[in-house]
């Protein structure tokens, strides 16, 4: 298995989605306005199609692209992944100053480098965010939002008043504890059954690349995406939302929020599925996105 640009520990992964996205993830270098050097982001790159519009597939908070191992596969080789600035096993050492604004400029950065062309973003949980964030301010860069249990009118983690030294090492280090990032799992399926070692591991392989506890601080100080929820409805680009009908991390109320606020949206509910159904029901997701996907084309 080719687990190079990976941490050496991606070759304890078992489950074949996990070992066959691994293999897929290259490093581009990712010229942005940012710094003046190029900065090392982790993807998993798409074909190019002439009539189908490209996808980008962008991870939540503390997760990393491997979070799509088994949606990927489903929507077809225009599909891509990109771990966000400062997440996952992009760079965190040459950009310090962790942002939402940051994260927007980078993404820019790697979508015109590499894609070029209107996208349909997918954004799970914080991605999802992050995918409305870029949406507004690059318009003619977005196809599409699909929307993944999606952060934007729920507020970001409740741990800003705790990143001043020594709570946020405090805080970090919970956050990095095996038995707190199991029970996260727990909470994010409706089936328990999926929180298999492999799953606990593809959730933890980022922590072991340099800096997670300094990019976690310092994008938990800017306060994240709770400036979003006023915005939600400058939404001009056709939209997908799909839910976990039992979701226990953001709940189900914000679901309808975005229907009701965004002019061209869809909602789907997936039943018996909690906060995560590109990884509970990648079958169900996946035969969501592909008629709205066709829509667009």
């Amino acid at each position: 298995m080719a687990v190079s640009v990976l941490p050496a520990a991606a070759a304890g992964l078992t489950e074949p989605t996990s070992i066959a996205m691994a293999a897929q993830v290259q490093v581009a270098a990712i010229h942005t306005p940012l710094v003046e050097g190029a900065i090392p982001t982790a993807y998993v790159a798409g074909a190019d199609s002439a009539v189908t519009p490209p996808l980008l597939l962008l991870p939540g908070f503390d997760s990393s692209l491997l979070e799509f191992r088994r949606l990927l596969p489903l929507l077809g080789p225009q599909a891509w992944a990109v771990d966000l600035l400062g997440f996952g096993f992009s760079d965190r050492t040459l950009y310090p100053s962790l942002s939402p604004g940051a994260i927007k400029v980078h993404l820019h950065s790697f979508w015109r480098q590499m894609i070029d062309r209107p996208a349909v973003l997918v954004g799970a949980s914080m991605g999802g965010a992050a995918a409305i964030d870029f949406a507004l301010t690059y318009p003619d860069a977005v196809a599409g939002l699909v929307l993944l249990d999606a952060a934007g009118f729920a507020a970001g983690p409740a741990m800003g008043n705790l990143m001043v030294p020594p709570l946020d090492s405090w805080a970090t280090a919970f956050l990095r504890n095996p038995r707190v990032r199991r029970s996260i799992s727990r909470q994010a399926y409706f089936d328990p059954a999926f929180v298999t070692s492999d799953a606990e591991l593809c959730a933890a392989l980022h922590l072991q690349c340099p800096g997670w506890k300094e990019a976690l601080i310092a994008f938990t100080k800017s306060g994240g995406y709770n400036f979003l929820t006023r915005k939600i409805p400058q939404i001009a680009c056709p939209t997908l939302v799909i839910w976990g009908e039992q979701d226990r991390i953001l709940g189900t109320k914000d679901a309808p929020r975005f229907e009701a606020a965004i002019a061209n949206c869809q909602l789907v509910w997936v039943p018996q599925c909690g906060h995560v159904p590109h990884l509970e029901k990648p079958q169900q997701t996946a035969a969501a996105i592909a008629p709205f996907v066709a829509r667009l084309s």
